[in-house]
């Protein structure tokens, strides 16, 4: 990798890549793949359709080079969130995601992995409850905790106004600790 775009901050790399500069777009996906990962993961509970997913993405931005413009006022991630982002969101509806079994095992249990294997049991049900939320609530959730963006972030990628945003994460709240209670009690 070319030293002299490690340096660089994305916008910089943006206008390489817009020049043409295959060590800049590298730099670029190294950068960030992990997160945009991370992003797809959570919306698509595959790793397979995520790295296809992320894939799609740098491809288009490769292919649409020409057409990001920073003057729009977006950051570069912010914009690349909602590449992917929506690009989860037609995979999704093409495909219905399969519902995880309530009862699945996980890991095989072995001593001393019992509470890991029941650590892993109650992700897999917040991740099921998760996924049976409404779209735009699963995507506010999963952009303000998981990926860890402000607020203000999270409804620009969604294209919604902070208090609508604010309100989709009290639904999904509300909802996911009624569907916990209900399991547990």
């Amino acid at each position: 990798m070319d030293i002299r775009f490690q340096n660089l901050d994305d916008e910089s790399l943006i206008h390489q890549i817009q020049e043409g500069k295959h060590e800049a777009f590298g730099e670029i996906v190294d950068r960030h793949s992990k997160r945009f990962y991370s992003t797809a993961y959570r919306l698509l509970f595959s790793k397979n359709d995520a790295e296809d997913i992320v894939q799609q993405a740098f491809l288009k931005l490769w292919e649409r080079r020409l057409f990001w413009n920073p003057n729009k006022g977006a950051k570069f991630t912010t914009w690349f969130y909602r590449v992917v982002v929506n690009l989860c969101l037609d995979h999704n509806r093409k495909k219905k995601p399969m519902p995880l079994c309530e009862n699945m095992e996980l890991i095989d249990e072995q001593d001393g992995q019992e509470i890991l294997l029941d650590e892993k049991r109650k992700q897999a049900l917040l991740d099921r409850f998760i996924q049976e939320l409404p779209e735009r609530q699963q995507l506010a959730l999963m952009l303000c905790f998981y990926e860890g963006l402000s607020n203000q972030e999270s409804a620009e990628i969604i294209g919604i106004k902070l208090k609508a945003l604010q309100s989709l994460i009290m639904r999904a709240k509300t909802t996911l600790k009624e569907k916990l209670n209900h399991h547990f009690n």
